[in-house]
């Protein structure tokens, strides 16, 4: 097993940046799949961001592609999210992932432990 918590959440203006940070303990992660997926009220968990246990592959939805990018540290055992050019409609509760499934999951499902999140607040 793998426990995992996030940091770095906070109250951004848009246009500026964030950079959340998902510590992990237990089983090392390098052997897991991680991921982000964010929620905003009212709304479904939304995937944001995966990465390969390598690092050398990353996946993205269209609406943060090109703004967003996802890292990882397996020395460190953590997961990074570096958040460019928020946007109001990125407001949300940010959760990291970990699947310790063959492929890159990008669906809810395919993840087998969760953070309990971190908020982000992008003010216009």
């Amino acid at each position: 097993q793998v426990q995992l918590v996030e940091s770095g959440g906070g109250l951004v203006q848009a246009g500026g940046s964030l950079r959340l940070s998902c510590a992990t303990s237990g089983r090392a992660i390098s052997s897991y799949r991680m991921g982000w997926f964010r929620q905003a009220p009212g709304k479904e968990r939304e995937f944001v961001a995966a990465i390969s246990w390598s690092g050398g592959s990353t996946y993205y939805p269209d609406s943060v592609k090109g703004r967003f990018t996802i890292s990882r540290d397996n020395a460190k055992n953590t997961v990074y999210l570096q958040m460019n050019s928020l946007k109001p409609e990125d407001t949300a509760v940010y959760y990291c992932a970990a699947s310790g499934r063959l492929r890159v999951g990008v669906t809810y499902g395919e993840y087998d432990y969760w953070g309990q999140g971190t908020r982000v607040t992008v003010s216009s």
